[in-house]
Formats: C-alpha cells, structure tokens, sequence
C-alpha cells in the first residue's frame, strides 16, 4: 500500500482478501488461508456466519443510526443479557475496546469524586499490558513504544513488573483508585495471571477500597473456554471491558460494571454518539444467541485440548523451533525460539495465519467454532511452518514442507 493515501503506521502483510468463510479466508484469485489470527481474536464465530449475517442483513434494512438520544431496545435487549451471564448491573456500549477502557477509567475515577474523595485516580497497572491506543489507554499500557513521540505520558498510572502482587500492594496509596489487569494478556504473550494473584488483587482492592478492573478485551466470549477468563478464578471485578469477540467482526465493546462501581456515571457525565448503534446490537445479540447455547463452551475447551495437545506435539519434534505452548481454550501462544516474526513468517508461506506478541509469542486464535477438521490441517501446518526452520528436521520433512 506504499504511495497510497493511507497513514503508514501498519507493517501490513502483503495480502488482500476477497471473501471468507468459516475457518477459511480466500484472495481474489482463490488462494486460501486458514485465519488462525481470527482479526486478533475479534472473528469470534469465524468469517460469513449465517446467524450473523442473517442478523446484520435484516437490521440494515431497518434502521442503521438514531444515536443514544432515544432509545434503542436491541441495546437494553443485550445490556440485560450480558449482566445476566456476569457479575455486573449495569453495561455502557462502545464502538472499540480503546473505548471501553477509557470508559472502565473514568468510572473508576468519578466513584472516588462522587464519594468525596477527587484525590483517588490513580491506577495501578502490569508490565507487558496493552489497553489500547488513546492516549490514556497507552498510559495505562504503559509500553515506550507505543508512547514515544506522542507527548508527556497522561498522569494517573503507576505500572508494576507482571504478576508482581507485592509491588502492585506497595504501590498502593492515598490517591490509588483501582487496580486494572489483564486476565491473560493478548499483546503480552498469552500470559496468564495464577488464581491465587488474582484472589489477592481482590483482597487488596476490598481491603482499601479500591476498584477492580479487568480488561477481557482479547480473553472475554467464550476465548479461553468460559464466557470470561476470569470465571476460572472465581474473581470477579467491579468493571470490566470487553470489545472484539462481541462484535464478531462488527466493531463494538462494552463497559460493564456493578451497581456501586457505576454510581457516578450519571446524565451528562459520559456519553458515546455510535456506541450502542442498532447494527452493533443486532450482531453482539447475535454473538451471544451462539456463545451461550448449550454445549457451546463445552465444545471450546473439547477443541482446546485437541490443540493444544497437538502443538505440543510439534513443539516436542522442533525444539529448536518452538520451546513451549501457552495459552487456555482457544487463545494459545507458541512460545519461539527463533525469532518469532520469522516463524509467523514460515507459517504464512504454509498458508497459516497467525498473531506475533510480545515475549517472542505467536498467537494462535481461531474461531471458537473451528472445525476437527480445520484444527487438523491447522496442525499440519504448524508442523510444516516448523520443520522448514528448524536445523534437526529429517531432510525429507524440509523438502515436504517446501
């Protein structure tokens, strides 16, 4: 896209894609790849599902914008569902996890001023986190790649090394308002936080009144095998993000919150003019009509296991390659020990897509519904992608993988 009209802040790969179907995307000249990167973990259901095709197609016909002036009953329809299926009361409509994040943070903030204390905004934060691009969001990252050049760093963030509890509790002071976490970090490297970190960030928030905040902007809808990565732990937060998977495909995120949490947001205090469009709605209640049928999840943590036992399999046969798989349900990470851009590389030649992430990490985020069939293949060419690297692949699996 070079010499284009287009800002050239994407190291894009140079490939163009005319349609998609499930597992499967296909350029115009009918080459197909297997997406295993699934958009980074936003094509929840895979490319061109009926449901949600048939859901998006009958809602365009009626009515695409009024904005949050009126009301909007697909909007109330899927803010009951979602505080239905979780901890939270009340739910704010977004049109990207950046959004939602930044909504999780002011509400945080305008509990404390609400409950006399203006002086609490500060949040604490981990290493290797990624919250978004606004310039709050990459604050609260906290990554020097993504703040260079834009300016002083927006105050009101203090970051700890991952996983780092006793920090995180040192930290803690008379103008902390919340903590925020990933419950497995995207961006990071498909790092998960243990149950008993997450346990002990709870107590410390009960203990001195703050907020907590998860952001499963990447980890929430069905991802790692339950509705949200946090219901592993048992932990449940005061405020919590979510975008991708909900939409599908559809750009959309929520903020949702408790009762408490949330009694600050009142008229006038936050306001959105696209979140929460009848379009949006109509696919996320579309998402959830898929995720929350019976057996749905079940059959996540079924495909999970048969992948992730594959790739280790693989990771067995190229360790010079692949020195560990990460992950939990469908968000699993190849932990390289080659460069990872080079094996994300190999894997695009194989006709694989796949994520980089930090750590030296390749994600690998397939739909939720992905076929036996395409987790076969998909193994085949991780296998394939690996053995044309490594330096103790037999000479006739180079040439096969060739």
């Amino acid at each position: 896209m070079s010499g284009s009209a287009l800002y050239e802040t994407f190291a894009r790969a140079p490939l163009a894609f005319d349609r998609g179907e499930g597992s499967w995307l296909i350029t115009e000249d009918g080459k197909r790849y297997l997406d295993f990167a699934g958009g980074i973990a936003v094509n929840s259901l895979g490319h061109s599902h009926p449901h949600l095709v048939a859901a998006i197609t009958e809602q365009a016909a009626k009515l695409w914008h009024v904005s949050n002036l009126y009301e909007i009953p697909n909007q109330r329809r899927l803010g009951e569902r979602l505080a239905a299926a979780t901890f939270a009361d009340k739910v704010f409509f977004t049109n990207s996890g950046a959004e939602a994040l930044e909504c999780a943070i002011k509400t945080a903030r305008r509990y404390h001023f609400v409950n006399g204390n203006p002086e609490r905004y500060r949040t604490i934060t981990f290493e290797g986190a990624f919250h978004g691009r606004t310039l709050a969001t990459i604050a609260a990252g906290g990554q020097q790649k993504y703040l260079e050049g834009f300016g002083p760093k927006v105050e009101g963030f203090d970051q700890v090394a991952f996983d780092d509890i006793d920090a995180a509790e040192k930290l803690i002071g008379p103008e902390t308002a919340a903590i925020l976490l990933e419950p497995v970090q995207g961006e990071g490297g498909i790092r998960q936080f243990p149950t008993a970190s997450l346990k002990r960030v709870r107590e410390l928030c009960d203990k001195h009144g703050l907020l907590l905040i998860f952001d499963e902007v990447q980890c929430g809808i069905g991802r790692t095998g339950k509705l949200f990565a946090h219901e592993w732990s048992g932990v449940t937060p005061d405020l919590m993000a979510i975008a991708k998977g909900i939409g599908g495909g559809f750009p959309m995120g929520a903020c949702l919150s408790t009762d408490e949490a949330a009694v600050g947001m009142t008229a006038g205090v936050h306001g959105t003019t696209f979140g929460g469009n009848p379009l949006a709605m109509a696919v996320g209640n579309a998402v959830l009509d898929v995720v929350l049928e019976d057996g749905f999840l079940d059959e996540v943590n079924r495909k999970a296991l048969v992948m992730k036992q594959g790739l280790a399999a693989i990771a067995d046969e190229y360790p010079d390659v692949i020195e560990d798989i990460r992950g939990i349900g469908l968000m699993l990470g190849l932990k390289c020990k080659q460069l990872n851009s080079k094996v994300n590389g190999a894997l695009r030649e194989h006709e694989l897509l796949a994520v980089p992430a930090g750590d030296n990490v390749i994600r690998l985020l397939p739909p939720l519904n992905v076929t036996d069939e395409d987790i076969r293949v998909g193994l085949e060419r991780v296998r394939a992608g690996a053995a044309s690297l490594s330096q103790h692949a037999p000479e006739a699996a180079r040439k096969q993988s060739a």
